[in-house]
């Protein structure tokens, strides 16, 4: 069984995920579904489908306007919340320690967290890109060891580019992070691939060993692209 998580980033509507949800309806798949969907499209679980959220506040309540707490989250129906991805990394300045704040927020509030941890070009061409991924995962992932987690490795020079690791440098990565967890008391966390996943390429990618499941983007979006991914492996 796979984690096959999609990431809807901002785009899609409530009508869209109802068309989602309806095409997943006779999907026969042992393969968990999640979709992380915009706050206004939060909603309980349908037909097999989890909802998850793209960010969170790592306050519970306060004087935080525009910020959504993992209890308000939750209330909304999500189960899981990514954290720390590579864009709220960029965009907003987001440090490893800012996502483990989040992390333990979502934690605390019964949500899974899919943290977010990778390397940039930059990083990768000055052969720092292990480094950073195991120091991602160490300084991301909360010491709280009872609450379950996710790890989804991002190289974050690939997203949106069209760009796909070779198989030996997602499993060196897959591995890195699979010892790493292992070391820290949590081995047999689901780690997830994300990074230009499409129905071509994800059977193979899933076939590496410690890639535990995908997280989708673009190819999240529509029942089309995203069924061919969820039913690629078994």
């Amino acid at each position: 069984m796979k984690i096959i998580a999609g990431n809807w980033k901002m785009n899609g509507s409530r009508a869209a995920l109802e068309t989602m949800i309806n095409s997943l309806r006779d999907v026969n798949t042992p393969n968990t579904v999640i979709l992380c969907v915009p706050y206004t499209m939060l909603r309980t679980g349908a037909n097999g489908v989890q909802t998850g959220a793209q960010d969170v506040s790592p306050h519970v309540a306060g004087a935080y306007t525009g910020d959504i707490s993992a209890q308000m989250l939750a209330d909304a129906g999500a189960k899981y919340v990514i954290v720390g991805h590579s864009e709220r990394r960029a965009y907003h300045n987001e440090t490893n320690a800012v996502v483990r704040s989040k992390a333990q927020a979502a934690i605390n509030a019964g949500l899974v967290p899919i943290i977010c941890v990778g390397e940039t070009m930059d990083e990768k061409q000055a052969g720092k890109a292990m480094a950073v991924i195991e120091s991602g995962v160490r300084e991301s992932v909360p010491s709280d060891e009872n609450g379950k987690i996710i790890i989804a490795y991002e190289p974050r020079w690939a997203i949106g580019a069209g760009l796909t690791p070779t198989s030996s440098e997602i499993a060196q990565a897959h591995a890195l992070i699979a010892r790493t967890l292992k070391s820290m008391g949590r081995g047999g966390t689901p780690i997830l691939y994300g990074a230009s996943v499409k129905a071509g390429n994800a059977a193979a990618i899933m076939s590496i060993p410690n890639v535990d499941g995908v997280l989708v983007g673009g190819a999240s979006l529509k029942p089309d692209d995203f069924i061919p991914i969820i039913t690629s492996v078994k």
